[in-house]
């Protein structure tokens, strides 16, 4: 288990981190604002990423390509809640199990097929950069965890210090009162989930020159951002932040050691066996520790 190794390690778990930062800060907003359950969210992911490969197709532009695919997943997600979600408000979080999952993913296999595509990365990002003597790494993962730090920066001056994040916040608290005192409660729900949208989109746009783009990419990181909310707390941003970041470096340095770990206190092929099945475990053994402390989570929003 060498320095360079844990550091290369680190640098990854934080990339996973932010980008599911970038997932369940939207699907927690939705949730905490709205108490609506969006199935969907996984398949918005997936999403960006096939409209970043289109877009890219078109215009040969990685940047012309971001522009415009976060401007359509941003008017994908006003149109599903227009369309479709806004029916389901106030219903039971069964009702909200529909297949707008399967549709989506269905319609990405038309449109696209069900082969994997890939998005090429901007020829000045290509490269990697120089960490330590032997030790490089590639610059777009670099771009991307500092792309999730700058979006949580800017979530955070949205949400504190605007007006629209002070109605978000008192919506993910008590969204009854905020209605009662005159705010357009549907103009709310509708920009939250259209944001969530987008940040969620971004996410694929983001990892798209990382990893193939499939119809089934969107499903795992869905699983995985509803882990984020319950361990940050339904409706809070911060929470989402903390959690994301807890599951990028518990989950990618379990994989990555725990079998060099478990070796120090059992024989080479016990680790071996125990190892990998522990890690795969790790995230929902950290929830558990979580909720068993704190049931509300690490930063539940107020009044829930």
């Amino acid at each position: 288990m060498s320095a360079g190794l844990v550091i290369v390690q680190i640098l990854n778990g934080l990339q996973l981190g932010v980008l599911l930062f970038l997932i369940a800060a939207g699907l927690t907003l939705v949730f905490g604002v709205m108490d609506f359950i969006n199935l969907a969210h996984g398949a918005q992911y997936m999403l960006g990423a096939y409209l970043a490969v289109a877009f890219f197709a078109l215009t040969d532009s990685f940047l012309m390509a971001l522009v415009l695919a976060l401007a359509a997943a941003l008017a994908f997600g006003l149109a599903l809640e227009f369309l479709v979600f806004r029916h389901l408000y106030g219903r039971d979080h069964l009702d909200h199990v529909i297949g707008i999952l399967l549709f989506i993913n269905h319609g990405v296999k038309l449109i696209w097929g069900a082969a994997p595509l890939s998005l090429p990365m901007p020829d000045l990002l290509s490269g990697s950069v120089r960490l330590m003597d032997g030790l490089l790494y590639p610059v777009w993962r670099l771009v991307v965890i500092a792309s999730g730090l700058a979006t949580a920066a800017f979530l955070y001056l949205l949400v504190v210090h605007t007006r629209t994040g002070m109605l978000v916040r008192a919506g993910a608290s008590n969204a009854r009162m905020v209605s009662a005192l005159g705010v357009d409660i549907r103009r709310l729900f509708m920009i939250v989930f259209g944001f969530g949208a987008m940040l969620a989109g971004f996410a694929g746009i983001m990892v798209a020159p990382i990893l193939s783009v499939d119809p089934g990419m969107g499903d795992t990181v869905l699983i995985l951002a509803f882990v984020v909310i319950v361990i940050g707390g339904i409706g809070s941003i911060r929470g989402a932040f903390v959690a994301a970041l807890l599951i990028g470096l518990v989950d990618t340095l379990g994989r990555s050691f725990s079998v060099d770990i478990l070796r120090l206190i059992m024989g080479p092929s016990s680790a071996r066996t125990v190892g990998p099945a522990l890690a795969s475990m790790s995230i929902y053994l950290l929830m558990a520790v979580v909720l068993y402390v704190r049931p509300t989570g690490l930063f539940p929003a107020k009044a829930r």
